[in-house]
């Protein structure tokens, strides 16, 4: 991701003129056009539009932007799918269903609106699963494992899910797949006079378009969102 994000800028910058790069922007869209491919609406029946969101910030209101931008950008009306990784916590806190409940009833909102399909989760275990589970209007249809952590599925998960109708898949996404530091660091090398470290990742999405009768990936990509610090 830190190499897409990368590339991205570096290319975007070089065909910005000299003014605009030094300018302090409140909004900055930086994409390249031919590296993202809007959606035909013919074939859109035969693809499944698929997503994970990793929040960066703990601000549960992200959510909604990253579906709406992520909409815009594959000219979609609706994701079918979208997983969320597990919000940020303090050091020392666990995650709990107090916790996740601000951000799934925003999940919720978006699929009564029909901007998603379903919604599921990541790295939650039994206990956390199953109390969402009950608590949830809309509840999770898939639940993602992370094999680094547990080489084979904990077999209560299993049953419960078995039981519930919720898929288990498995990742290998890192813990923290982009923090504060790296981001910056990233934009202090692909842009000139960037004041980098005034710039907070909010959210990253990553995407993914699949071809339902084959199976294949038809593309996928990354869209990113951060705001300036005005201090």
């Amino acid at each position: 991701v830190r190499d897409c994000i990368q590339k991205t800028l570096t290319e975007w910058s070089s065909k910005i003129s000299q003014d605009q790069n030094q300018e302090t922007l409140e909004v900055l869209e930086c994409s390249v056009a031919q590296a993202l491919e809007k959606i035909n609406p013919e074939e859109r029946d035969e693809l499944k539009v698929s997503a994970k969101l990793f929040i960066v910030g703990s601000n549960y209101s992200s959510i909604r932007d990253a579906v709406d931008l992520a909409c815009s950008a594959l000219g979609v009306a609706q994701l079918d799918s979208v997983i969320i990784a597990p919000p940020p916590v303090e050091d020392g806190t666990n995650l709990s269903l107090e916790y996740l409940q601000p951000y799934w009833k925003e999940l919720e909102n978006l699929v009564q609106n029909k901007k998603i399909v379903a919604i599921g989760t990541s790295d939650l275990d039994k206990t956390l699963l199953e109390q969402l589970y009950l608590w949830a209007q809309v509840k999770p249809s898939s639940n993602q494992v992370n094999l680094a952590s547990c080489c084979v599925m904990p077999p209560d998960l299993t049953a419960f899910a078995k039981e519930c109708d919720i898929q288990l898949l498995t990742h290998n996404d890192p813990k923290e797949l982009l923090c504060e530091a790296s981001f910056q660091e990233v934009l202090q090398e692909s842009i000139q006079n960037m004041k980098a470290n005034k710039w907070i990742p909010l959210w990253l999405l990553r995407y993914s378009v699949i071809v339902k009768s084959r199976g294949i990936i038809k593309s996928k990509g990354y869209i990113i969102q951060a705001k300036r610090n005005a201090s």
